[in-house]
């Protein structure tokens, strides 16, 4: 299992001597999750539908920003650049996560109130960058969706997917961002409580 581990943190580009509460509970008892949670990363990572490699790193540095993971930021900030992203594209990855946290939590409350008031008051949020996005609109859109799903706001995620599908994204392309998010979140929390800094 320690090889896993060191493999694992390897295809992140990641300091094999650099420690995680998770991945070390799993190598000291001999558990299998581990060989899974590599083959899932590298399978998502790797869904042809996404559109290349710089799409898939994207979507997951959308994830580790969400889930304030900074070894993970890192990692797929690094990976995404080596496959063309480029400063502009990886800091609108950084504002949808931010403005889409905050969307969340305002369309969020709005739905699960049973106060209906709250649906006629304007939002009052300025989202501009929705309006001409540095990004593709549809991949845009995509990773609005992916962020709306990893914090569970049914409105957003409804709203987003629609606006993929609009855009001219498959539901195939739907499926597969957000296994890949799914699967990333649950390296972040397998990569909790860095214990040395070896990135």
């Amino acid at each position: 299992m320690e090889e896993t581990r060191k493999d694992l943190l390897a295809d992140l580009g990641l300091n094999a001597e650099t420690h995680f509460g998770s991945l070390d509970a799993y190598v000291k008892g001999d558990h299998k999750y581990i060989r899974d949670l590599r083959i899932n990363l590298k399978m998502t990572l790797e869904s042809t539908s996404l559109g290349g490699k710089k799409n898939a790193y994207l979507i997951a540095l959308a994830v580790a920003v969400n889930e304030r993971s900074n070894p993970l930021i890192h990692a797929f900030t690094e990976a995404a650049k080596r496959d063309g992203a480029t400063d502009a594209e990886i800091a609108e990855v950084h504002a949808i996560a931010s403005l889409l946290a905050t969307n969340n939590v305002f369309y969020r409350f709005r739905h699960f109130s049973e106060n209906k008031v709250y649906e006629q008051m304007q939002a009052g949020i300025k989202m501009t960058i929705m309006a001409r996005p540095v990004l593709p609109k549809m991949f845009f859109e995509l990773i609005s969706l992916v962020v709306s799903a990893v914090n569970g706001c049914e409105v957003c995620v409804n709203s987003h997917e629609k606006s993929v599908r609009e855009a001219g994204g498959s539901e195939q392309i739907i499926f597969d961002a957000i296994r890949l998010a799914a699967v990333v979140r649950g390296v972040v929390v397998s990569m909790h409580e860095t214990e040395s800094v070896g990135v």
